[in-house]
């Protein structure tokens, strides 16, 4: 019967090297720390009981912080952007209600019948001042109707003369610019009943007195010089390197005009283009100058029912004459709102 004997092996000695300590029996017998099941060493990361309390799950993820916050499991903090989403909408509501605020008397006004100044609100509600408006020969559509042509007639004109002149004056440098910057403005610093007693005697020469055209040409002198500076503002902020870009590229000037200036200039001009409608839209002195009481428009129509002392029929009178040019600036608000589409289909 043969007999297995263990045989310790002796460490070799090197060559200067330290010698090995002797292991203390007590040592080798200390038993190995657990593993846990995440393969983390020691108990407390094997404490299930420590990670509930704490908020911390097994992954090592602490939901704690996320409950407590008002954070998503995502890590993003969502609370901000609900105050500043509310807080948007009430200053937006709040700018809203103050522009409409001057509208509610006019509002009241209208639909009363005897409305003084202690009165909160009207006594008697009545529609009478809106039937005698609204009345087939009250004027008020004829007049609207003037209005709107020599409206719309002022800022076409003013926009064919205000393209090409904010366009050098906002691109160029030349000796006089601000003496023709000067001249521009000069139409706005004078008075407009000057203008147009000024301006009458000429229009009765070549026959243009109480006619639309006269009025369209009369409305020009005020309206355009706002027209061609808010273009040359346009024209100077524009980044026009890129119709050069374009020609390097092929086009032609019809292609360059059309998909390269236009998307740049494009909302801007719409700006100076209401400029233009509603400085031609309040216009009453030159009116009545040029026009001599043939050409009725709103403003024309407004101070006549005011002078007729019927304080209902001139608040509808005037809310007919302010509602268009609201609904106007907001259409241009909302469209300018919108994305506008750049070369290459970008925005």
């Amino acid at each position: 019967m043969s007999m297995l004997w263990t045989r310790t092996p002796t460490p070799r000695s090197t060559i200067g090297s330290p010698p090995v300590a002797p292991s203390s029996p007590e040592a080798g017998r200390q038993p190995a720390p657990p593993a846990t099941p995440t393969g983390r060493l020691g108990p407390a990361a094997a404490d299930g009981e420590g990670g509930d309390r704490g908020g911390t799950d097994h992954s090592g993820t602490d939901h704690s912080g996320t409950d407590r916050g008002g954070t998503d499991h995502s890590g993003t903090d969502h609370s901000g952007t609900d105050r500043g989403g509310a807080g948007t909408t009430v200053a937006a509501a709040a700018l809203v209600g103050l522009l409409l605020l001057p509208f509610l008397p006019l509002v009241l006004a209208s639909l009363s019948q005897g409305y003084f100044h202690p009165q909160l609100l009207p006594e008697t509600w009545s529609l009478r001042a809106w039937r005698l408006v609204l009345a087939p020969g009250a004027g008020t559509w004829v007049a609207l109707r003037d209005s709107l042509v020599v409206a719309a007639g002022v800022t076409l004109v003013s926009l064919v003369v205000a393209v090409p002149a904010g366009r050098v004056l906002g691109t160029r440098s030349f000796r006089g610019r601000r003496a023709v910057e000067v001249v521009l403005l000069l139409p706005v610093l004078v008075p407009g009943i000057a203008v147009a007693i000024g301006l009458h005697v000429t229009f009765l020469r070549l026959g243009l007195a109480g006619t639309l055209p006269g009025v369209v040409l009369v409305h020009l002198v005020p309206a355009t010089p706002y027209v061609v500076l808010l273009s040359a503002g346009v024209f100077a902020n524009a980044d026009l390197g890129l119709e050069d870009q374009a020609r390097t590229l092929g086009a032609n000037r019809r292609q360059v005009a059309w998909s390269v200036t236009r998307p740049l200039v494009a909302p801007g001009l719409a700006v100076a283009a209401l400029f233009g409608f509603l400085v031609s839209w309040g216009q009453y002195a030159t009116t009545l100058v040029v026009g001599g009481g043939r050409v009725v428009t709103l403003p024309i129509l407004l101070f006549a029912s005011a002078a007729g002392g019927d304080t209902a029929v001139t608040a509808a009178t005037a809310l007919v004459h302010a509602l268009p040019a609201v609904a106007l600036l907001v259409a241009t608000a909302r469209i300018l709102g919108r994305d506008v589409p750049t070369l290459g289909g970008a925005r």
